[in-house]
């Protein structure tokens, strides 16, 4: 039994799978109209751009690729074989043997197409997310081509760009002409299975995909459809043709990085200041984990530092700990820039956060003591100490089982899944460590203690009464 027939059995619709052309752009631009023309091996933030498309469409859950190579075949699968695993299959067809320009070619890879099938080049560096809303969005007997703005790169002269008349969010003309109302198209076009059978015969050029004849043959009847990025961060795009747009598509990469929980401090501070040091992480080569245990070590020694509890010692170690939180950022953007999330990534980032929150509360207890020591309320920062590591502690094994249940989808009423929701994203953050460099600033780590304790606890208390019923249910 053929690979393809395996995976139509168990059920793969919609659009799940991808063809993609490495060695031509979609549209049949000519190659070498730059003196620092691109290729598919480039590298974009460390990955080349074909392994980088790939990658992108794995994680937007594209599940079979086809791939129309030209000479470069084995230096793409060297590529493919190195740095994080593929686990989609993907069918090498080598354009000598597939003709771009040969209705069969087009026949027989619709005949391998269950539902629609994702054409794109790999000129060009594109969020998952927009992967993601093309599997939503496809309708039985549409085409959708996803265009962007045009800009100021697009009228270089040699820049071969093509550009589209669109009206109602539907495709009326395409044309090579710059037009100031008119949208770009990017490498990135879905078809259905049975127009790329029934539209193969089509007058191209030789050894040039028929794609621009098919979408001016299917605009003629409304069939069209015309996603644009623009209006939407979050479904950005970007050409990838000579060095300057390499630089442009880092950029882009950079600034599309967020994690999943984040407060005000990380999104306007942290966040801006961790670029720079993820850039530093990504060119010596640490992975993920290893930036998790440094900044876990560097909250350590601020925790040790709190300890100590002079002033000078409260000031240095706040710094310290806010340095730990900017590091702190910096494991998932190197994880999500070079494709290498993992199940136990995210929970040693969750686990050593933890830690590192737990040892400061108890080094700024232990420092407060030493500060009160000989005074009748001396004990109390031990006592909020205590409290605070407790709450901090409960909070995790609470957290931990919240995302368990968020992961399996057992949320007992929608309700409780978005009050989960809201107070990880609201409350779980790393904000607090600008708190603490407050408190020390003036001298009353002390009375950072009492929040601490309060807050830990009220927080812990709080998931336990919206995950108790679907952690019941659960079990």
């Amino acid at each position: 039994m053929s690979e393809s027939t395996v995976q139509k059995q168990t059920g793969l619709q919609g659009l799940s799978t991808a063809i993609l052309l490495p060695s031509v752009s979609l549209f049949g631009e000519a190659s070498e109209l730059y003196a620092d023309e691109v290729g598919p091996l480039t590298s974009v933030v460390g990955i080349g751009l074909f392994q980088r498309t790939v990658l992108t469409l794995q994680r937007a859950g594209i599940r079979q690729l086809m791939v129309l190579v030209g000479p470069e075949e084995d230096q793409l699968k060297q590529a493919l074989g190195k740095g994080p695993r593929l686990t989609i299959p993907v069918r090498w067809m080598p354009i000598r043997e597939f003709p771009l320009d040969d209705p069969r070619t087009w026949e027989a890879l619709a005949a391998e197409v269950p539902g629609f099938c994702l054409l794109s080049g790999v000129q060009g560096v594109f969020a998952s997310a927009l992967i993601e809303s093309l599997r939503h969005e496809v309708q039985e007997g549409q085409v959708i081509v996803v265009a962007r703005s045009d800009n100021e790169r697009d009228r270089r002269p040699r820049r071969s760009t093509v550009r589209m008349k669109v009206q109602a969010g539907r495709l009326c003309s395409i044309t090579s002409r710059q037009d100031d109302s008119a949208l770009v198209a990017a490498d990135l076009v879905v078809f259905p299975a049975s127009f790329m059978s029934a539209a193969g015969q089509a007058d191209v050029e030789t050894g040039v995909a028929p794609i621009r004849r098919w979408l001016e043959r299917a605009a003629v009847d409304g069939h069209v459809r015309v996603l644009t990025t623009e209006g939407n961060k979050s479904h950005w795009y970007q050409d990838v043709r000579d060095l300057a747009d390499v630089r442009a598509a880092e950029l882009k990469l950079y600034n599309s990085l967020k994690g999943e929980f984040e407060g005000f401090v990380d999104r306007f501070f942290n966040r801006k200041v961790s670029r720079w040091f993820t850039r530093i992480f990504l060119a010596i080569g640490l992975s993920p984990n290893v930036i998790t245990i440094l900044a876990a070590l560097i909250g350590l020694v601020a925790a040790a530092g709190f300890g100590i509890g002079t002033y000078s010692a409260g000031i240095a170690a706040a710094l310290l700990f806010q340095l730990s939180a900017v590091i702190d950022c910096c494991d998932g953007e190197v994880a999500r820039l070079t494709f290498t999330e993992s199940p136990f990534g995210a929970w040693l980032d969750i686990a050593m956060d933890n830690v590192v929150h737990m040892a400061i509360f108890a080094g700024i207890a232990v420092g407060s003591y030493l500060h009160m020591a000989g005074s009748a309320g001396a004990w109390v920062p031990l006592a909020l100490g205590s409290a605070a590591v407790l709450g901090n502690g409960l909070s995790f094994l609470l957290v931990t089982r919240a995302q368990k249940i968020k992961s399996a989808s057992e949320w007992k009423t929608p309700v409780q899944a978005a009050w989960s929701d809201f107070m990880l994203k609201n409350v779980a953050s790393r904000d607090f460590s600008v708190i603490v460099l407050i408190f020390a600033a003036i001298g009353k780590l002390d009375w950072f203690l009492w929040m601490a304790a309060i807050g830990s606890m009220v927080f812990s208390l709080l998931m336990l009464w919206v995950i108790r019923p679907s952690a019941t249910t659960r079990a």
